[in-house]
């Protein structure tokens, strides 16, 4: 299996393709797409298409039709949860610091400044989309950062790209993983969960396998400011950094996008609103860490781990 190692994202971007001829194609292919789609919908770029989007809003704007894809599927997601998946949360994570990539937060000083008091804004329902006119029109004050959606988006169709050329591909970038096709043995695909609190140590194995599995962490893109930690989940409830009972939470399903939107609504909600959410969505499998290193799964996941573990009830 040819492996390929590179930075986009703000992350580190791993694939894996198996295949008699065309790797080095199929590589550099599969690179190209996730790089341009990174350019087409980063919120730190001026050009992308999420950034003229929200440059755009009080008035209608047309989209290409993989955005408008995203805007359906984050407000279906949306609703879905409840409101904790909410990708119109932008305008919170630059009050509480996040307004330029985490390489660029990260090697900012810590000014001392606090976080400003939040101010109302509108909510995703309030967004409109007209998908026979690919429009889409979101209210004034409005921001959208697809960030994780995107990511997951991106990361599944590279990895199904990839696979068109060979028998089996894989693509991990920064804990959203996409798998197309099986290895060679036949044997499922082997994912090494990390402990939240220890990047090096391992704290459980899945073996799953074609589909996603997505990890959302209140551990990895974090930063000080005024003296105290933040990271970037934010709870839409109350527009500031989740009080997250779980570290991380790792979801297995069938598409990106959805390990993507649910692996977030669980770590915001926790266990008061994870009942609820495995109703809404049975065929997902869920692990959640918490900071004494606890791990809790639903009970669908016994098809993955082989452990025991605390049952999400």
């Amino acid at each position: 299996m040819k492996l390929l190692e590179f930075r986009a994202m703000n992350t580190s971007v791993i694939m894996a393709l198996e295949s008699e001829s065309g790797t080095d194609e199929g590589l550099r292919q599969t690179q190209a797409f996730i790089e341009n789609s990174e350019r087409r919908f980063s919120r730190f770029l001026p050009d992308s298409e999420i950034s003229q989007l929200n440059a755009a809003a009080g008035h209608w704007a047309e989209v290409s039709s993989d955005l408008l894809d995203m805007l359906v599927l984050s407000k279906a997601y949306h609703a879905e949860t409840a409101g904790l998946f909410d990708p119109s949360i932008l305008p919170d994570l630059k009050r509480a610091g996040y307004d330029v990539s985490m390489d660029e937060v990260r090697r900012r000083a810590d000014t001392g400044s606090t976080i400003a008091v939040r101010s109302e804004r509108p909510t995703l329902t309030s967004m409109e989309i007209d998908a026979t006119g690919s429009r889409v029109k979101i209210p004034e004050g409005m921001e959208i950062d697809l960030g994780g959606i995107a990511k997951g988006w991106i990361v599944q169709g590279a990895a199904t790209l990839l696979k068109s050329y060979g028998t089996a591909a894989a693509v991990n970038a920064g804990g959203d993983m996409y798998f197309a096709g099986l290895p060679e043995d036949g044997e499922r695909w082997q994912v090494e969960i990390e402990d939240p609190r220890d990047a090096h140590r391992t704290v459980a194995k899945l073996h799953v396998g074609e589909g996603a599995v997505v990890t959302s962490s209140i551990s990895k893109r974090t930063w000080s400011r005024g003296g105290q930690n933040l990271h970037h989940i934010i709870d839409p409830r109350t527009g500031e950094p989740a009080l997250a009972e779980w570290l991380s939470v790792t979801v297995v399903a069938p598409q990106a996008d959805l390990a993507e939107a649910y692996a977030k609504a669980f770590l915001i909600g926790g266990r008061e609103e994870a009942t609820r959410l495995m109703l809404q969505r049975p065929r997902i499998a869920v692990v959640c860490i918490d900071a004494e290193g606890q791990i809790t799964v639903s009970p669908n996941s016994k098809e993955y781990l082989n452990d025991r573990n605390q049952l999400l009830q």
